[in-house]
């Protein structure tokens, strides 16, 4: 059998990603530099927007579906005036408007997209139709008709307002699209609207000064990325760790539920270490945890476990 390309080196790399590349694009970007045998990212970014993009690798990709679920914070720029085919600046003006909004109509306006609301996906999305992409039937001429989706909204605020554009705050959960809230409070506004510029400022524990410049990684040399790395249990910051005794630690690395100390909710997900080494994701049983997700990680000092 072929050996697999790349080494085994698991870790998040938090990139500051700028406009005008795609995720996916930065993804392999920071695998080729490091020549890491696996590497994914937790949340999209489009390609015009920039800021934070969490890169996980080998096997912190198990911890990707937990930075998913967490809050992310994005700061973005609408033009009033048009809505586009994109929701954004990249795409073919559909409807224009004379209006304008103040900054009082705007502060109005904004709390009716506040809390758990209900949102339309734009019709330039990766949201399946039938089997198909959206933005592949949108790119056919075709306008998709979405379902609205559930999306919840901490914070969406204004920040400053000029001649025509109003910048905001928006911190929000899973699946949440700034386009469409530039479109819908456009419409909601009487004005129409779309993203001029976006960028995202944190995601779950990882914020935006804290990432990698995007022109370093083919700058620096895998010692100097190597360094930037952060452990696995970085994206784990909200929730429970649970240390595992020596029994435990050995049943859990075999897939079976297994001993640990400290308390959770029943039921809850957790992490579980044990001498220092993330071992798990997994649901607390009172007194023992199921895992779910079990990390092949070194011991420490380099041995394998």
């Amino acid at each position: 059998m072929a050996r697999k390309k790349g080494r085994d080196i698991s870790g998040w790399l938090i990139v500051d990603k700028p406009a005008g590349i795609g995720s996916t694009d930065v993804v392999g970007r920071v695998r080729w530099a490091l020549d890491a045998k696996k590497a994914g990212h937790a949340g999209t970014l489009d390609p015009d927007a920039t800021g934070v993009l969490a890169v996980a690798l080998g096997e912190a990709t198990k911890t990707v579906p937990i930075l998913t679920e967490a809050l992310k914070s994005y700061e973005f720029t609408v033009i009033w005036g048009a809505e586009t085919t994109t929701d954004d600046a990249s795409g073919e003006v559909l409807d224009r408007s004379d209006a304008r909004p103040d900054a009082a109509a705007i502060e109005a306006a904004l709390p009716q997209f506040q809390g758990d609301i209900m949102q339309v996906p734009p019709a330039f999305s990766a949201v399946k139709l039938d089997g198909a992409r959206a933005y592949d039937l949108a790119r056919e001429g075709e306008r998709p008709q979405l379902a609205a989706r559930p999306l919840f909204v901490d914070e969406l605020s204004l920040l400053a307002t000029d001649q025509g554009t109003a910048t905001l705050r928006m911190v929000c959960g899973k699946g949440g699209y700034v386009r469409s809230i530039a479109r819908d409070l456009g419409r909601s506004l009487g004005c129409l609207g779309h993203v001029a510029q976006l960028r995202r400022i944190w995601s779950g524990p990882f914020d935006v000064e804290d990432a990698v410049p995007f022109d370093l990684i083919d700058r620096a040399n895998q010692a100097e990325l190597e360094q930037r790395l952060l452990p696995l249990t970085a994206a784990l910051t909200d929730l429970p760790e649970l240390r595992a005794t020596d029994q435990g630690a050995a049943r859990i690395l075999n897939g079976n539920p297994g001993q640990v100390l400290g308390h959770a909710q029943f039921g809850q997900e957790v992490w579980v270490s044990h001498d220092g080494r993330a071992l798990c994701l997994g649901r607390y049983l009172g007194g023992e945890v199921q895992p779910d997700r079990v990390f092949n990680l070194p011991l420490p000092g380099g041995s394998e476990g």
